[in-house]
């Protein structure tokens, strides 16, 4: 046992290090714009809103509108009908992500006994823009996303948003700060 010590020690005192905690720098706050150059976003766009929002269950294709008159994120269904809105001023975070998914095709397709072996390694990639709110006129609060059409648009959206709400980046997620 006393040979061991001498490699005993170093390891446990690497360990004890590496448990302590992490310093956070708070110069990681700053304004929603992004440093590389993104195109404007669009007044318009599509979307298909995939849940979150209290009293509607169902996925829907339709359209996202910034509604600067009226200080709120719209969303329209393919009738153009107003399904849901957000005011800018509830927003409380906003974040993109995006999914690797395989399309039921090749989730089929890799039933197939022999001929599908290659099909379950089909993916695409998917992005979702995902909102919090906290509406205080109304009480409601959630977290809602809405899939989108490329990563350009989410990105230039993304960054839209983040401006007219207010909202300042940490990391990658754009959060509005506490008064």
């Amino acid at each position: 046992m006393k040979p061991l010590v001498p490699f005993i020690i170093p390891v446990l005192a690497v360990a004890a290090l590496a448990q302590r905690p992490r310093s956070v720098s708070t110069d990681a706050d700053k304004p929603a714009t992004s440093p590389t150059l993104v195109a404007p976003a669009p007044t318009t766009f599509k979307a298909k809103y995939e849940g979150g929002v209290f009293g509607y269950n169902h996925k829907t294709n339709g359209t996202l509108t910034f509604d600067d008159a009226n200080t709120r994120l719209v969303f329209r269904d393919e009738k153009q009908k107003e399904m849901i809105s957000i005011p800018y001023n509830s927003i409380t975070g906003a974040y993109g992500d995006t999914h690797a998914v395989r399309p039921k095709s090749a989730t089929i397709a890799s039933n197939v006994p022999y001929f599908g072996m290659g099909a379950q390694f089909i993916k695409h990639k998917v992005q979702y823009l995902t909102i919090q709110f906290n509406d205080p006129d109304s009480n409601a609060a959630g977290i809602t996303s809405f899939k989108l059409e490329n990563r350009e648009i989410m990105a230039s959206v993304l960054q839209s948003l983040g401006n007219k709400a207010g909202l300042t980046q940490r990391g990658e997620i754009l959060v509005r700060k506490k008064s």
